[in-house]
């Protein structure tokens, strides 16, 4: 994993460099719950601010450059599933691709394509709250200074409108790569440890019936993308243990 991620990171700060000043660069990581984007695309965002930071000393004033930024904020509402004409099947299929406010998230991307200039306002993204289980409007900041930005969501290289939209605005789009049977391992950790289900049972028939079903039509119906990344059955995918999350992230 880690021999991947520098990698990553010195080729993206590479082509940074002749990334005009005015104009951000976009990347979104995909790949099928449990498969690991979320590790790959935070620690990739945290390493570039921190070359950055030894590059340029003492010019940044703190400010990062980079951000990442979770599609797990467009999750529809509870409320918004519940006023759909089957709630109970949208409840339960929470996380496929009809779940999510996906033409929201194409119109960030598209502000974010807009040039910088000296009157550009930071823009906002929406957060997702565990606790309460349901999106948090405006609670990402992405200052005019964030140039390098890191998405990640299952379906951010998926052959379908909206998704589709926003892919076509990105610099590169990167997949991770895993075999099912490590996910569906994962998957089964995550639901119970986070408690979206009691036990490894109810968490084994969740990831079979939603999760990797989702991750089946991820598969079937990719874009073509600039980086495949394989994420083995190594314990240092898991977000917890990189700092960069607490396991229980659906996405």
């Amino acid at each position: 994993m880690e021999e991947q991620i520098s990698r990553l990171v010195k080729q993206t700060w590479d082509k940074f460099q002749d990334v005009p000043k005015s104009k951000r660069y976009l990347i979104a990581v995909s790949g099928i719950p449990g498969s690991g984007k979320t590790t790959l695309a935070a620690m990739v965002s945290n390493r570039l601010n921190e070359v950055h930071a030894a590059q340029s000393p003492g010019t940044h004033n703190g400010s990062p450059l980079a951000a990442f930024i979770p599609m797990d904020g467009y999750h529809l509402s509870r409320a918004q599933l519940d006023s759909m004409p089957d709630p109970t099947t949208a409840h339960a299929r929470r996380g496929a691709a009809f779940t999510f406010d996906g033409e929201s998230f194409v119109d960030l991307v598209r502000k974010l394509r807009e040039p910088i200039l000296p009157e550009s306002q930071t823009l906002f993204a929406p957060s997702f709250d565990h606790a309460k289980k349901d999106p948090v409007a405006n609670d990402i900041a992405i200052a005019p200074s964030v140039r390098l930005i890191v998405f990640e969501g299952n379906y951010l290289s998926l052959d379908r409108s909206p998704w589709k939209d926003a892919a076509e605005l990105m610099d590169e789009l990167w997949f991770v790569e895993v075999d099912f049977d490590v996910a569906r391992s994962r998957l089964v950790h995550r639901h119970v440890q986070s408690g979206v289900t009691e036990n490894e049972e109810a968490a084994g028939r969740r990831a079979d019936e939603n999760d990797l079903v989702n991750g089946k039509e991820i598969v079937e119906n990719r874009l073509d993308v600039h980086e495949v990344v394989s994420s083995k059955e190594d314990k240092s995918w898991a977000p917890e243990e990189q700092g960069v999350g607490d396991g229980v992230d659906k996405m």
